[in-house]
C-alpha cells in the first residue's frame, strides 16, 4: 500500500489556449509537497493530470496502489490555478469522489477550495488546506496516522458532524531554503520533452525563486502565498539549477515567481552564483517596471542569461493604472522596455482590457502604447473578478450566472464594464492585427536599412502584413459600431 497519492486538478488538454503552445510546466508546487513528505518518510507517488485530458484515469492508479490519502495539491506557482476555471474544479469533484470511492482520505490544496472550501467539501473532500500547504500537510498527516487530535492545526477546514470548521490562517514560511527540492523524478519530463518537440522551442521547466507578492494590485489574487514575499538564497537556487542541468540537460527556466528579484541585491547575487559554479544559462521571468529600472538591475539580469521578461504593463492610460492601483507609471513602460532593448532582453506585455471606469480613449492610448513600443510578446486578457480581491468586490453584485471562466481563452465580461464581451473579443483580435502590422512595418524598415541582415521570422512578419492591414481595418470599423454596445 501506498502511503500518499499526489495529484492536482489542471489538465492542459482541457485548456485549448494552453494545450495549442504545446509548452506545458510539471506541476512545481505539487513536487514541492511531495518531497517534504517523502522527506518525511511516507511512501509518495505522482498521477500528473497535466499531459492527461481524462479525470478518471486516476480511478486505475488509485486501484493499484491503494494509498491511504489522495492529495490534490495544485500548483500555486502556476497562474492559471489562480483563476479557478470551471473545467479544472469539475475534474477534481470527480477525482475526489474517485478517492472516497476506494477509502481514501482526500485533502485538497488549491486557490480554488481556498475560496471555495464548502464546495469542495460538499464534493467529498476530508479536509481543505487554505494557503501555502507544506507544513499544514505535514502536520494534518502525522496527526490522522497517528489518531491525534487536528484542532491545534491551522491552515485546515472540514467537517465535523455536519458543521464545517475553518481553523485559523497559517503563517507562511519565511525560510524556503528549509524545504527539500522538489521532487522532479516523480515527473515525466521526457514526456513533458515530447511536447515541447512539438512547439518547436528550447525545452524550458519552472523554478519558483520566491513566494508572496508585496504590491496591492486590487484585481490581483493571491490565496496561496500572500502578500508576504519570502525568498529562497541564491546559493539555493543556483544549487537547483545545476542539479536540473546535470540530471535532465535542462539549460532555459522558466522563473514563475510573481515578481522575480524584488529583494534587495538578489539579482546580483544570483548572477555572482552562476559564475562560481560556471553555470551558464537562459531564462524568463515576470517583473514590474519600477522595479527593472532601479540601480544596476537590468545590468545584472543581462549578464546571468535573462532572455525575456514578462511585464504587467496592463494599460497605457495612467488613469486606469491608477484605478488599478498598480503603483507604476506609464512613462516607466516605456523606459524599462527601451532600456531592456538596449540589452538585446525581450519585452512582453501582460495587457488587461475592461477594468471599471475604461474608456475608449484609454483603449487607443494601449494600443498606441503597444505600437511604438512594439514588444517582443503579448498577453492580453479582460479583467477577471478574482475572489478575495478589492475589485471582486466591486463587481461581485454583477456576478450571477457565471463566476469564472471555462477555461483560459474564455474572455468573457463578468461584470457590467464599459462595453460586453463581445466588443472585447472583437477588441483582442484586433489590437493583435494591429500588433503583427506595426511588426510588418518595422520590420520592412530594417530591411530596407541593411537586406543581409533580413530573418526568415522578418520576411513572414512582412508577407503577413499585407493580410492584417485590411483585416485590421475591417475590425476597426466594426468596433466603431459596436462601441456603445453593453448588451
Amino acid at each position: 500500500m501506498l502511503d500518499i497519492l499526489f495529484s492536482h486538478s489542471y489538465y492542459y488538454p482541457l485548456d485549448k489556449k494552453q494545450w495549442e503552445n504545446k509548452t506545458p510546466y510539471p506541476p512545481l508546487g505539487t513536487l514541492y509537497a511531495a518531497s517534504l513528505m517523502r522527506q518525511e518518510g511516507y511512501s509518495v507517488n505522482l498521477f500528473d493530470t497535466n499531459l492527461r485530458s481524462d479525470p478518471y484515469a486516476i480511478e486505475a492508479e488509485i486501484k493499484e496502489q491503494k494509498p491511504s490519502f489522495l492529495v490534490m495539491y495544485d500548483d500555486g506557482f502556476n497562474y492559471l490555478t489562480k483563476m479557478c476555471l470551471t473545467t479544472m474544479r469539475e475534474a477534481a469533484f470527480e477525482m475526489i469522489s474517485l478517492g472516497k470511492k476506494y477509502n481514501c482520505q482526500v485533502i485538497v490544496c488549491s486557490s480554488d477550495s481556498t475560496d471555495h472550501y464548502d464546495q469542495y467539501l460538499d464534493a467529498g473532500a476530508d479536509y481543505i488546506i487554505q494557503g501555502e500547504g507544506e507544513i499544514t500537510l505535514k502536520e494534518l498527516i502525522a496527526a490522522l496516522k497517528n489518531n491525534e487530535s487536528i484542532s491545534l492545526i491551522n491552515g485546515i477546514v472540514y467537517r465535523k458532524e455536519e458543521e464545517t470548521k475553518k481553523h485559523s490562517k497559517r503563517v507562511v514560511l519565511r525560510n524556503l531554503d528549509e524545504l527539500p527540492q522538489p521532487a522532479w523524478d516523480l515527473a515525466n519530463i521526457d514526456a513533458y520533452k515530447a511536447i515541447w518537440a512539438q512547439s518547436g522551442k528550447q525545452f524550458t521547466l519552472n523554478i519558483a525563486t520566491t513566494r508572496g507578492c508585496p504590491f496591492k494590485c486590487n484585481w490581483c489574487a493571491k490565496p496561496i502565498y500572500g502578500n508576504r514575499y519570502n525568498s529562497h538564497s541564491p546559493e539555493y537556487i543556483t544549487k537547483h539549477i545545476a542539479f536540473l542541468k546535470e540530471n535532465y540537460g535542462v539549460t532555459n527556466f522558466w522563473m514563475c515567481d510573481d515578481i522575480f528579484g524584488l529583494k534587495p541585491n538578489w539579482v546580483q547575487n544570483f548572477n555572482v552564483e552562476l559564475k562560481k559554479r560556471d553555470l551558464k544559462i537562459t531564462y524568463y521571468i515576470q517583473s514590474r517596471v519600477d522595479l527593472l529600472l532601479k540601480e544596476d538591475t537590468i545590468d545584472a539580469l543581462a549578464e546571468s542569461g535573462l532572455k525575456e521578461v514578462w511585464v504587467g504593463a496592463e494599460s497605457g492610460s495612467q488613469k486606469i493604472l491608477d484605478a488599478m492601483d498598480k503603483e507604476t507609471k506609464v512613462e516607466q513602460i516605456y523606459e524599462a522596455t527601451k532600456l531592456l532593448k538596449k540589452k538585446k532582453v525581450k519585452v512582453a506585455f501582460f495587457i488587461q482590457f475592461g477594468y471599471l471606469g475604461e474608456t475608449k480613449e484609454d483603449i487607443a492610448k494601449t494600443v498606441a502604447m503597444i505600437k511604438e513600443l512594439l514588444p517582443d510578446n503579448l498577453g492580453i486578457s479582460v479583467s477577471y473578478p478574482l475572489p478575495g480581491t478589492p475589485f471582486y468586490e466591486k463587481v461581485k453584485d454583477d456576478l450571477q450566472l457565471k463566476a469564472n471562466w471555462t477555461d483560459s481563452d474564455d474572455l468573457a465580461m463578468m461584470f457590467q464594464g464599459t462595453f460586453n464581451s463581445k466588443y472585447y473579443k472583437k477588441l483582442h483580435r484586433y489590437v493583435h492585427k494591429e500588433y503583427r502590422k506595426s511588426q510588418g512595418i518595422a520590420n520592412f524598415k530594417s530591411f530596407f536599412k541593411n537586406p543581409l541582415a533580413t530573418s526568415k521570422a522578418m520576411i513572414r512578419s512582412m508577407a503577413l502584413f499585407f493580410y492584417y492591414t485590411p483585416s485590421a481595418f475591417i475590425d476597426k470599423a466594426k468596433l466603431k459600431n459596436m462601441q456603445h454596445t453593453n448588451s
